[in-house]
């Protein structure tokens, strides 16, 4: 029984944790002991990071003319996205203006964003060259390894 109330409390902690830094999923494995907790972000995720869901075998799904050209205007977009888990900030401060703004001209060294990881205020760069055509997440939100974070339309 108090091995239970200890694992429990040891549970528990973690949660806290887990929501203290954001953190969305954490995995321990000790010898054969193995826990693996995950919990929702707690923010809508933007619609371009879903999976897409086959339809089952012999189902054709219906066209819809708005996400098919949708589809073949992000088809000429570079997508940028986040090199690791984080928090998306669009300045250096807050009371600084943005890195970008729709229509900005980016090159491959452009400083696009910080990611914040663990306390470290990480610049990621384009490393594309072209015009921002989008912005894909919100200021302070948090981030997932490849999500994407912008689109670029290239020179």
């Amino acid at each position: 029984m108090a091995q239970e109330n200890s694992d429990l409390k040891m549970v528990k902690e973690l949660i806290a944790i887990m929501k203290d830094n954001d953190l969305v999923e954490v995995k321990i494995e000790h010898g054969e002991d193995k826990l693996c907790l995950k919990r929702s972000a707690g923010q809508a995720v933007p619609s371009a990071t879903l999976p897409y869901v086959a339809p089952p075998p012999g189902v054709t799904p219906a066209a819809n003319p708005a996400s098919t050209d949708a589809a073949k205007s992000n088809e000429d977009l570079i997508d940028i996205p986040s090199p690791m888990v984080g928090t998306f900030y669009e300045a250096a401060s807050p009371d600084s203006d943005p890195y970008l703004k729709i229509g900005s001209h980016v090159s491959p060294q452009s400083v696009c964003c910080i990611i914040e990881a663990m306390k470290v205020m990480n610049e990621i760069k384009a490393e594309v060259s072209g015009t921002l055509s989008q912005i894909l997440v919100r200021n302070g939100q948090a981030v997932e390894y490849g999500q994407i974070l912008f689109r670029v339309k290239p020179d």
